[in-house]
């Protein structure tokens, strides 16, 4: 009995916790996004996932919503990635896959009596994909872990997502290993309240503490490059002695990058760049994120690289060099990565670009032949 009371008591501290996230996100954060919208899902779905398998909930009432909970490891995974990918968007697909996943727990529901045998297939394909989509979460998170400028998405990122997925992995083995009727992602254990909310917990602290806020110098990050630090330079300076020393640091990076010009180099990585100006690599994280704004050290590099890219594809002498070439040249290693990049940032496609801008310089070119031509030539008297 003092189980199931401690049972229910964390329960109802997790359904607390994961509705006040879905309130305060729902009344006070602006703009809504994507991992916004995603963080509200996946808070309500916890909050009544807490509800409906605690102890003495009617098992009917279960049996209806568990096949929409059954879906949240497709939540989960989507808030990984929008998440902690800055360039990953939510396709249609994306929304297809989680009403397919939920067909298939209500398709489990109806033929369990009647056809046990698919019904235990349909479970353990489920528990597969949710296994699936837990491994590819984490991976992504490793893989963009090194290059993440953000200090607070990189202090929480793991111990959030792999909580998390210890809830995935922790509900879906069980299925795979021994299936029953009362197996069906149904869990009232102590130790399932506990990770729900160690989840909570750690969720609430990173929405009700976030890190602190980028200084008005991020609105530079979207001025030419070459700006950037002597736009810096006035505002750090007036606020003291540490101010002034990260002014230097973006005049210091500024001239390493648009001078130097070592965002060519292959395999460029923000720890070689904070070997060059002699930094520990927090520090270059943190002046690139707080100072510049940026959120991705690929994103960073990737703004020097585009526009040396359009410089080249803009000249009229060089309207012979491959786009390949551009690219590498600039410092890119391939050219998916490249064009991905250019479109992004410019809303075309290098060849696009380069067409637009060549017709630009031809027309202009023609302009001032006109005028030329059409000047009026001075008579010369005596």
């Amino acid at each position: 009995m003092e189980a199931t009371a401690l049972d229910l008591g964390l329960r109802g501290a997790v359904a607390g916790l994961f509705l006040m996230m879905v309130v305060v996100t729902l009344g006070r954060v602006r703009p809504l996004d994507t991992i916004k919208w995603l963080s509200v899902a996946m808070a309500a779905s916890g909050a009544l996932y807490a509800i409906v398998t605690a102890p003495f909930v009617p098992k009917a009432t279960v049996w209806w919503i568990m096949p929409v909970l059954g879906a949240n490891p497709v939540l989960v995974w989507l808030w990984a990635r929008a998440s902690f990918d800055d360039d990953f968007v939510v396709r249609r697909w994306h929304g297809a896959l989680w009403l397919a996943v939920v067909g298939v727990w209500f398709s489990v529901i109806f033929i369990w009596s009647t056809w046990p045998i698919f019904a235990k297939a349909g479970v353990r394909s489920m528990s597969i994909l949710a296994i699936i989509l837990a491994l590819s979460a984490a991976v992504q998170t490793i893989r963009t872990w090194k290059t993440d400028l953000v200090a607070g998405r990189r202090r929480l990122r793991l111990a959030v997502l792999i909580l998390a997925l210890l809830i995935v992995v922790m509900l879906s083995v069980p299925d795979l290993t021994s299936i029953s009727a009362n197996s069906v992602g149904i869990s009232g254990s102590l130790a399932t309240s506990a990770g729900l909310l160690a989840i909570a917990a750690l969720a609430g602290w990173a929405l009700f503490h976030p890190p602190p806020a980028i200084p008005a110098v991020v609105a530079m990050a979207a001025a030419p490059a070459s700006e950037t630090a002597e736009r810096a330079a006035p505002i750090r300076a007036a606020d003291g002695g540490r101010d002034a020393t990260a002014s230097l640091l973006l005049r210091r990076l500024d001239i390493l990058m648009t001078v130097e010009r070592v965002y060519r180099q292959e395999g460029l990585t923000i720890g070689a760049l904070a070997a060059k100006l002699d930094l520990p690599e927090y520090r270059l994280r943190q002046a690139i994120n707080e100072g510049l704004g940026y959120r991705n050290f690929n994103a960073f590099l990737n703004r020097y690289r585009i526009d040396e890219a359009k410089a080249a594809l803009s000249d009229p002498s060089q309207r012979d060099v491959a786009v390949l070439t551009i690219a590498m040249d600039a410092g890119f290693q391939s050219i998916g990565p490249f064009n991905r990049a250019f479109k992004a940032e410019i809303g075309l496609t290098p060849t696009e670009f380069r067409r637009d801008a060549l017709a630009r310089s031809a027309a202009i070119a023609l302009e001032n032949d006109e005028k030329l031509q059409n000047r009026p030539i001075p008579l010369k008297i005596g």
